[in-house]
């Protein structure tokens, strides 16, 4: 199974999880593993939107994912992405649902 693939797998079947306990609206990948181009040192990259971010939300979604994953989770928000960086990823994000 490529890294997209257990990404994404990850996040369906974490969805109601995410959405009910943490808040999360959307969430999506981007980077290396939605291109797949991802090596077996890559982080993955995750673009998650909140219901009201906090801080403990931001976390507990990113432990989680690195849980699950068993590799570095670079987890953004919109608002935080540089402006040079904001148009292609949010070109390139895959969101996901779940099942």
């Amino acid at each position: 199974m490529s890294l997209r693939e257990q990404v994404r797998h990850v996040l369906e079947h974490e969805w109601d999880v995410l959405r009910r306990r943490h808040g999360v609206r959307r969430i999506g990948l981007f980077g290396s593993a939605a291109r797949g181009d991802s090596t077996e040192t890559s982080d993955v990259d995750v673009l998650v939107e909140f219901e009201g971010t906090t801080f403990d939300r931001y976390m507990d979604v990113k432990f989680l994912l690195e849980d699950r994953l068993g590799r570095h989770v670079d987890l953004v928000t919109a608002g935080s992405l540089k402006p040079r960086l904001r148009e292609r990823v949010l070109r390139e994000v895959e969101y996901v649902e779940g099942r």
